[in-house]
Parts: C-alpha cells; sequence; structure tokens
C-alpha cells in the first residue's frame, strides 16, 4: 500500500509540474506540431511586440513563451521577424476568385488569413431571378451556381478547397433582388416580411449581418426605412451593419447621418466600408466626417470603419450613369444606351455637378482620371488600362458618348479604376484607431485566366502596403497598432469566435514577416505582383505559406457569425 502511495505521489508531482511549466519549459517529446521560435510577437491586442516562441498544436496555439528545449514536428525559425495573427480583409471580392483559385495567392502572400464578403451583393440566398443576374455577370471566370443560401456557398468553398478562412455579410441587394427584382419600387408589408424571413434565416445559418452598397442600383432604391427593418432582424442574432454608403462625394455628411440613424434605430453595431471623401470639391469635409463618428462613439453606437490605402477607386463604368438608367437591370441600361433620345438626357445628367446620386464621372475630375481595368468582350480587352480620355480620343467621340458606346458594346458594367481621393486624407484616416483595413477586391495570381483583366493593386498589395508604406516608411501608425488593425480589431469588431489575438486557446491563424522588407509592389499600369516580406503563413494550424511560397495546402474554413454560434 504504501509504494502504491509513493508512485501516485510521484505521478501527481510530475502532472502538477508539467502543468506548472506550461508555456516556459519544455515539454514531452514532440509535444507540439509547430514551434515558432525567437520572434518579435505582434499579439493583435496593440500592446508592445516581445520576444516569444509560439507553439501550435493541430489547430490551436496552446503556448506562449520559451520553448527552445521543446520538441516539435516542424521549427520556424522567426530571428529578426515579426510573428502575428493572420491578418482579416474586412472587405473581400474573392466571392467567385476562390472558386476558381481557392488558394488566395496574393492575399496570403500579404499574411491574410480571413475573407470577409458580402458588400450588398452576397452569394446567397439564391432564387431563379438572382441565379439568372449572377451568371449574366460572370466575366472570365465561369462557375456553376451549386448552391441555394449564402452558408451553403460557404460551405461549398470549405468543401472545394480554400487557404483562406471565409465569412460573409448577407447582401442587403441581394435580399432585395430576391424577393422585389431590379425595378425601382418599394416593398409591400408581405414583401418586407419576406425579406425579414430571408435574414432570419441566414443569420441563424452563421451570417454576420446586413451588408448594403447603396449607391448603385437596385440597393439606391431602398429607403432608409427598409434598411432598419432589415437590421432590426439581424441584431437580434448579435449581427452588424456594414455599408458602401449612400454618398462618399457631394451628400457625405447626409450618407453618415442615414448610417448613424440605422445603428441607432435598429440598436445594431454599424461600419462605414472603405472609408473616403471622393472628388477634390468634397475633400475638405474629411474632418467633419471623422468628428461626427467619434461624436456618435462618445453618445456610446458602436461605429466603425475600415479602408484600402489608395487614391483611386475602383468599380464599374456605369457608376458614371444616374441610378435610374439601371431601373429594370442590366438588360433595361443596354436598351436605354441604344436609344438616342434616352442617350442625351443621360448625357445632360452627368454633366450636371450635383443630382442627388454619387456621379463617379465628376468626383474623377474628368475623364483622364478614369482607368479602363475589365472588359467582357475579347473585342475591347485591348483597351484595359487605358484612360477613358484616351479611348475618347481613339475613337474621336465626347468622352461619356464612349462611356456609354462601351458599356452597350459590352454589356457590361465594365471595371473601372476613379482617381478621386486624396492622399493626405488617406493619412488621416489611418491614424484613427478604430478603422481597419479591406482591399475591395478578389484574390487572385499572375496566371491564366486572372491575366485577361487589370485588377486595382489593393489586389495584390493593400496589407503590405500598410505595414510597409505607412507603418515602417512613412511612420503614420507604429508597426503594434497596424498589426492591431489588422486583425484584433476587426475580429472583435465582427465577434469571430477565437481569431485576430496571438495567445493561448485561440486558432492558429498566424502570419511571419519581415518587418524590413515587407512592401507591396503591384501599381496601376503593373497592378499583377505580388508583395514581398511575407515568409509563413499558417492557417487554422496549417502552413499555407513557406519560405514564401504557397505550399499548396487548403485549410481554410467557413467562419460563423455569433446567431449560428449561440
Amino acid at each position: 500500500m504504501r509504494r502504491i502511495s509513493f508512485w501516485l505521489g510521484v505521478f501527481v508531482t510530475i502532472v502538477f509540474t508539467m502543468f506548472a511549466r506550461k508555456g516556459s519549459s519544455s515539454p514531452g517529446p514532440a509535444d507540439f506540431d509547430i514551434i515558432i521560435k525567437d520572434g518579435t510577437v505582434y499579439d493583435g491586442s496593440g500592446a508592445e511586440p516581445k520576444q516569444a516562441d509560439v507553439a501550435i498544436r493541430g489547430d490551436r496555439i496552446v503556448g506562449m513563451g520559451d520553448f527552445k528545449s521543446a520538441k516539435a514536428k516542424a521549427v520556424i525559425d522567426a530571428q529578426g521577424l515579426a510573428v502575428a495573427p493572420g491578418f482579416i480583409n474586412m472587405l473581400s471580392w474573392s466571392t467567385v476568385s476562390l472558386i476558381h483559385d481557392g488558394r488566395s495567392q496574393s492575399e496570403i502572400r500579404q499574411g491574410v488569413t480571413t475573407e470577409i464578403m458580402g458588400e450588398g451583393e452576397s452569394m446567397g440566398p439564391v432564387n431563379d431571378r438572382v441565379r439568372e443576374h449572377m451568371i449574366r455577370q460572370q466575366i472570365d471566370i465561369k462557375y456553376d451556381i451549386k448552391w441555394n443560401t449564402l452558408a451553403e456557398y460557404l460551405q461549398y468553398l470549405q468543401e472545394r478547397g480554400v487557404s483562406c478562412n471565409v465569412a460573409s455579410f448577407i447582401g442587403a441587394t441581394t435580399i432585395r433582388e430576391y424577393v422585389i427584382g431590379f425595378e425601382d419600387k418599394q416593398p409591400t408589408p408581405e414583401r418586407l416580411d419576406q425579406m425579414r424571413e430571408l435574414v432570419r434565416k441566414e443569420m441563424e445559418a452563421g451570417a454576420l449581418g446586413i451588408g448594403t452598397s447603396l449607391i448603385y442600383p437596385p440597393a439606391f432604391y431602398a429607403k432608409t426605412e427598409e434598411l432598419i427593418e432589415l437590421c432590426r432582424v439581424a441584431a437580434k442574432y448579435q449581427g452588424k451593419y456594414i455599408s458602401h454608403m449612400r454618398s462618399e462625394g457631394s451628400r457625405l455628411l447626409e450618407a453618415l447621418d442615414e448610417l448613424i440613424r440605422i445603428s441607432r434605430e435598429a440598436k445594431i453595431p454599424a461600419e462605414v466600408y472603405h472609408i473616403k471623401v471622393s472628388g477634390q470639391q468634397n475633400w475638405p469635409k474629411i474632418d467633419d466626417l471623422l468628428s461626427r463618428i467619434e461624436a456618435a462613439q462618445k453618445e456610446g453606437l458602436k461605429i466603425s470603419a475600415d479602408m484600402y490605402t489608395y487614391t483611386a477607386g475602383g468599380t464599374g463604368l456605369d457608376a458614371s450613369l444616374p441610378p435610374w438608367t439601371e431601373d429594370g437591370g442590366y438588360p433595361a441600361l443596354f436598351k436605354r444606351l441604344r436609344d438616342p433620345a434616352t442617350r442625351e438626357k443621360i448625357k445632360a445628367e452627368v454633366q450636371k455637378p450635383a443630382g442627388g446620386w454619387e456621379n463617379l464621372y465628376f468626383d474623377a475630375g474628368g475623364p483622364e482620371h478614369i482607368l479602363l481595368a475589365e472588359f467582357r468582350s475579347e473585342k475591347l480587352k485591348p483597351l484595359t488600362g487605358k484612360t477613358l480620355a484616351e479611348v475618347a480620343r481613339m475613337r474621336g467621340k465626347d468622352p461619356i458618348d464612349t462611356a456609354m458606346d462601351l458599356i452597350a458594346e459590352d454589356e457590361s458594367r465594365i471595371g473601372t479604376l476613379y482617381f478621386i481621393m486624396s492622399e493626405d486624407n488617406v493619412k488621416k484616416e489611418l491614424a484613427k484607431p478604430w478603422i481597419s483595413f479591406g482591399s475591395d477586391e478578389a484574390s487572385q495570381a499572375p496566371e491564366g485566366v486572372f491575366l485577361k483583366s487589370n485588377p486595382h493593386p489593393r489586389a495584390y498589395g493593400n496589407f503590405a502596403r500598410v505595414l510597409g508604406k505607412y507603418s515602417r516608411d512613412e511612420k503614420v501608425i507604429p508597426m503594434r497598432e497596424a498589426v492591431r488593425r489588422l486583425s484584433g480589431l476587426p475580429a472583435t469588431n465582427l465577434g469571430l469566435d477565437h481569431r485576430g489575438f496571438l495567445k493561448e486557446g485561440m486558432f492558429a491563424d498566424v502570419v511571419v514577416f519581415d518587418p524590413a522588407t515587407i512592401a507591396d509592389r503591384a501599381t496601376y499600369d503593373k497592378p499583377h505582383q505580388y508583395a514581398v516580406g511575407v515568409k509563413h503563413v499558417f492557417v487554422n494550424g496549417v502552413q499555407v505559406l513557406k519560405d514564401s511560397e504557397h505550399t499548396g495546402a487548403k485549410p481554410g474554413r467557413a467562419l460563423w457569425g455569433p446567431g449560428k454560434l449561440h
């Protein structure tokens, strides 16, 4: 009996010692799958970095401390390198690109491990009308729609294989298209009930909340009250409201008032997509914009924003035309553009400085600041990379007529970059601690079908640019703050489960980068260029980038909002 008690005591002592030394000494043989050793750890909280090892077992971080004598299946030497939580892209348009290429190359190589989708239009819910619209919008990448709900789409990506995690807001535009269609009309009480029910189902299935893009038809036709009703449903499931506001230019402050009203009345946190001031004549509004948001925060409202780090925006050439031109959808637009009388009416409205809609032609300051980037037609693809002014001169026509001709000929929105922002304003936004980052682009690669068009350089450089140009080189924000705004802040705003920080128990989304060399390389002329300086990336504990090269691994998962998690 005494011998049993003795050995039991020894066993208890050993177990106690192992737990007491956890995170600071040597566990048993191959106790970890991965140790990232000797790195400078930025934990995502904004705290000062510290020298530490990060231990990973399975898909979790299981220790932070000194593991130099511990055993692991793989050891990453991070001496001289920064170790950070995987970055979160608050505004991803990788909805289609990930179907074609799940590697998410341009973003994984910047340390982005989670893509957040759903700016106005989302990949579900889908009915016959929405499915037809999605097929009509396909340009170079063709795909089958093998899902009916947003949750099924995210699950489809996970099962198909993606290197990054994915999550999505419900697009209020998609809800509208599903129930009402593409016409400029308001929902009846019965249809509003249908819209609420669609939101409820998607929130219970794991959507993050409601996303809007209110400058574009048919979203433009929705009244504030409609949006409040949808957000009230999302709020019951701890959802968020995130919006490309109704104006970023002439009616910017009124648009912000609408977002704040929705937040207040629906009792829902709200975020401004790609915060900016569009058009040189509007640039002085930046201080008022930022101070109004901070006043709302002091009132107790949860208002935040995200941004991209460039002075050009990217959208369709059709955003130069008044919203009524798309009443009835794209087929109706193309028909109007072939009618001489209607064209004259459109042209007159485009030339007005303010007409109750977001006139990007006017905000750009002229056709020389409008860069054509994506065409559907093989005949028109040689115009990629030219300005609207250049094409107008080639054709010997007025620039507005040229824009209408191109849209009608291509039968697409035509991907376009508009140079509409101020670098000084970009830096003012960067300085705000409540602004995170989103690319507003698709993850892609400099190969195959992706080379058929020119993306905005933010597709390849947005996140590296924060750390390189603006943190290291121009010292707009400290590196620890840049990392927090790329990881911990968006994870907290979204309520993501155990993501966004480097600490014990969190999912092992980890990026190892060289703070001395990280930089963007993509330009407007040559956008298909990878960023440099990211050495290793882990997603759910699996190495996706090794020595700056993609491993081919696709361990990404669909992430769910609080409505499903609780």
